[in-house]
C-alpha cells in the first residue's frame, strides 16, 4: 500500500486472545468507539465474515462502508479492502499479528484511505494515523482489562 499509515502496539495477551477479539468483526462496536454498527453480509465455509457493512465515525472519516475481508493470511494477517462507500473512494487495511512471547503480542495496523473530496495528503495521513492509533489503544485496553 503506498502512502499508508502504520502503527504498532504490544499487548499483554496471548496471540489466541488477541485473534479472538480482532477476528470477531461483528463485535467491533463493543470495543472500538469509531465503529458504530456492523452487519455481516457474507461468510466463508469456516463461518468467518468475508463481507461486512459498517457505519464508521472516526472524526473526519465518517461513512457507511462495505468491506471485503481476506483471511488467506490468517492467523498472522487479516486484510480488508473497500467494496463500496458513500464518501470514501478507497480503503485498504491490514492487521499483522506477531507473538513476542506466550503472554505478549504485537499488532501492526496499516491503513490507506482515499476520499472523494480533495484533502491534502498530510491531513489525510494525520486522520489515518489518529484512527489506527485509537483503534490499537482501544484493542489494547479491551484485552488488558
Amino acid at each position: 500500500m503506498s502512502d499508508s499509515s502504520i502503527s504498532r502496539v504490544s499487548i499483554d495477551a496471548s496471540v489466541g486472545a488477541v485473534s479472538q477479539v480482532l477476528f470477531a468483526l461483528d463485535k467491533y462496536p463493543e470495543w472500538s468507539s469509531s465503529i458504530k454498527s456492523v452487519e455481516a453480509l457474507a461468510k466463508d465455509e469456516q463461518g468467518r465474515i468475508t463481507k461486512v457493512k459498517m457505519s464508521i465515525d472516526a472524526g473526519m472519516m465518517k461513512d457507511r462502508v462495505v468491506l471485503d475481508y481476506d483471511w488467506s493470511g490468517a492467523p498472522e494477517r487479516l486484510s480488508f479492502s473497500l467494496d463500496e462507500a458513500d464518501l470514501l473512494t478507497g480503503m485498504e487495511g491490514t492487521y499483522s499479528i506477531k507473538s513476542i512471547d506466550a503472554d505478549t503480542t504485537e499488532i501492526t495496523y496499516e491503513l490507506t484511505v482515499s476520499l472523494s473530496m480533495p484533502i491534502p495528503a498530510m491531513m489525510r495521513q494525520k486522520a489515518e494515523k489518529a484512527t489506527i492509533d485509537q483503534a490499537l489503544a482501544q484493542l489494547k485496553a479491551t484485552l488488558e482489562a
